[in-house]
């Protein structure tokens, strides 16, 4: 399987030289992830909101070395909360954070994570939306889920994300699905050993679903992250026996990745959130993409061969 060599590739040093250097990279790039800058994606969330569709923002960016660094992932996202006011846009687009970016693996890092994402929470409940923590690879999520735990107290609606391949995330799922909490379900994207998380694709489903099933008939606010149409169909199926209507549950999208699906569901009534990333330390991020999909990569290799 390509998947876990492509994960690999997302922390060579030697691989991110020779892809980034590569004349047709940004041209591909650019599918995913459509901006360096704010004003860069103002249009494109302008866009996106016009057609119906929600968003949730990702400031990219995951090797941070110094407080400084995570310091300043911290400021890029006020400033896109700054722009999100101004644009009047709270109530339609959130934030995803990864803790990386804040700072969560340096020395003292759990502590110094939570004290920079919290003003971001802050900034955001202020303009009326919310900010959901992304889940990174197994050795990190016990720190994400105390830290998102703790921001819970003063506001209740941070979200945070749970990942179907790993064994423990049936039971994360359980603790979760309470009142008020918002769940962001995905497959999962980090290469993850045979110990900690299932390898194989049908396996994998299957836990979706099943995950999948007890967020819709727990109480909280269940979020599907998947392109898969037939996850998508099951979905709807398991919101229709919980009862639930179509503001209670909501389908997110990467952007770039199937659009016409968006909009779509969005015409359908349903709530369709856009995963929308934007930065210049794009390099992991665009990576996990070619690997989540084969055809993201046969998308890449073509337009490597053809424009290169």
């Amino acid at each position: 399987m390509l998947g876990p060599v492509i994960l690999a590739a997302s922390r060579s040093d030697r691989m991110r030289r020779l892809i980034s250097a590569a004349p047709v990279t940004k041209q591909v790039v650019d599918r995913f992830i459509p901006g360096e800058t704010v004003d860069d994606i103002v249009p494109i969330v302008e866009e996106l909101t016009a057609g119906g569709l929600e968003l949730t923002m990702d400031v990219v960016g995951e090797d941070i070395t110094t407080p400084e660094q995570a310091a300043a992932a911290r400021d890029a996202y006020l400033a896109l909360i700054d722009r999100l006011a101004e644009l009047e846009l709270g109530e339609r687009v959130e934030m995803s954070v990864k803790l990386s970016m804040f700072g969560q693996a340096l020395d003292g890092g759990h502590e110094l994570a939570l004290a920079n994402v919290r003003p971001v929470v802050e900034a955001a409940a202020a303009i009326g939306t919310t900010v959901t923590l992304d889940a990174e690879d197994h050795t990190t999520l016990d720190s994400m889920f105390a830290i998102h735990e703790e921001l819970r107290k003063d506001f209740p609606q941070t979200g945070c994300v749970i990942q179907a391949y790993l064994f423990r995330t049936e039971a994360d799922a359980r603790r979760l699905a309470e009142s008020g909490s918002r769940v962001r379900l995905v497959k999962g994207a980090y290469k993850e050993p045979a110990e900690v998380a299932y390898q194989q694709k049908h396996e994998i489903d299957k836990a979706y679903v099943r995950i999948l099933r007890t967020l819709m008939e727990g109480e909280g606010y269940p979020m599907i992250g998947s392109h898969d149409p037939r996850l998508i169909s099951i979905a709807q199926e398991l919101a229709r026996k919980a009862g639930r209507k179509l503001d209670e549950y909501e389908f997110q999208m990467l952007y770039g990745i199937r659009g016409d699906e968006h909009l779509r569901l969005a015409a359908e009534g349903h709530r369709m959130r856009v995963y929308t990333a934007y930065g210049t330390d794009w390099y992991g991020y665009f990576m996990r993409r070619l690997a989540e999909k084969p055809a993201n990569l046969r998308f890449f290799a073509r337009s490597m061969l053809t424009r290169g």
